[in-house]
């Protein structure tokens, strides 16, 4: 098999806790033909000197440093456009995740089973939870068209986050910036545009390890439903893409049935204003607001229901009260930061 250069790019800003095990992991690949690209977003913990004394040891590695302080996607855009433009394929390490050793080797080799690959994912591991679980056994390459309409009508998510997949490199190269600044979930979005034109690729293996405590970026959004208002923006915006006109509308409104009974749940938990914020900013990328008439009728359905199955209420009471309270004492215990500001 040829090895055509892959480029490896990880961004970071304060992660000296978790750096030095992201590099190693990229370092140890079976695949030895790649660049690697460091990027410090302003760190101010000691992230840039873990980043110093690995690239002083390896002469891959290429380590930038932001003059001034960028907002986390603009700072992925700035690093992807650094990229070699001898490189074939690109791929994302987040500087708090990491990869398991044959990562790049399986990812190659599958984009090689076609040129017409635009996009190739695995399995990946979120904290103990392996994602993919899904994808046809006997595969290794669909349409991508394909996979975007089973994504859509089924919910299977393949694309994992930024460290999941791998994107061929001319792609990442024009046009740019290569992920849409002001998107809720851009990575999402893009692997969704990338489908439109190119075919997908699957490795059936777990490729990489996504950290899920306290500390990751996601941490903060947790428990603001993001993977709901991720549904709903993905079908509002790509149903008509890739589906017929009377599906795509079907499942149009099936998603904002879907959407809006999960927004009325925690419309009776009396979520306070970052939540809703969060909501309204997610919206706000799809051109959309807040429905609070269609809100208020979800509400009306939900009490409706919960008068009907008193049982159920108060089971459903109890199990919140112990979730408030675990959550509570998590508060006290843990801090938050992101892996890239």
């Amino acid at each position: 098999m040829s090895q055509p250069l892959v480029s490896v790019v990880t961004p970071f800003r304060n992660t000296a806790q978790y750096l030095g095990q992201c590099i190693e992991s990229v370092l140890a690949q079976t695949y030895t033909q790649f660049e690697y690209i460091l990027s410090d977003n302003c760190s101010t913990d000691g992230s840039m000197e873990i980043a110093e004394r690995y690239a002083r040891s390896d002469p891959r590695i290429r380590l930038i440093r932001q003059p001034a302080l960028l907002s986390q996607v603009p700072h992925y855009n700035s690093v992807l456009a650094q990229i070699s433009s001898e490189s074939r394929y690109c791929k994302v390490v987040q500087a708090d995740d990491w990869i398991f050793p044959d990562c790049l080797r399986l990812m190659v080799r599958a984009f090689q089973q076609s040129d017409s690959i635009g996009l190739v994912s695995s399995y990946d591991l979120k904290g103990d939870v392996v994602r993919g679980s899904g994808f046809p056994d006997q595969l290794s390459m669909l349409l991508g068209k394909e996979m975007a309409r089973i994504h859509l009508r089924t919910g299977l998510f393949v694309f994992g986050s930024p460290t999941t997949v791998m994107y061929r490199s001319s792609l990442v190269r024009e046009p740019q910036p290569f992920f849409e600044e002001h998107r809720l979930h851009e990575d999402t979005e893009k692997c969704m545009q990338i489908l439109e034109h190119w075919n997908f690729g699957f490795v059936h293996q777990v490729l990489s390890f996504l950290r899920i405590d306290g500390e990751s970026i996601s941490a903060a959004v947790r428990t603001f439903q993001p993977h709901a208002i991720d549904r709903y923006i993905i079908v509002q915006r790509f149903a008509s893409t890739f589906l017929g006109a009377h599906e795509a509308a079907a499942l149009r409104n099936s998603s904002k049935r879907d959407y809006y009974r999960i927004l009325a749940h925690e419309a009776l938990r009396f979520r306070e204003r970052p939540f809703w914020a969060y909501h309204k900013s997610g919206l706000a990328t799809i051109n959309a607001r807040l429905d609070w008439l269609y809100l208020a009728l979800q509400i009306c359905c939900k009490l409706l229901w919960m008068i009907a199955n008193p049982g159920a209420t108060i089971r459903t009471a109890f199990r919140l009260c112990a979730q408030n309270f675990a959550a509570l004492r998590g508060t006290g215990e843990t801090g938050t930061h992101q892996r890239d500001a």
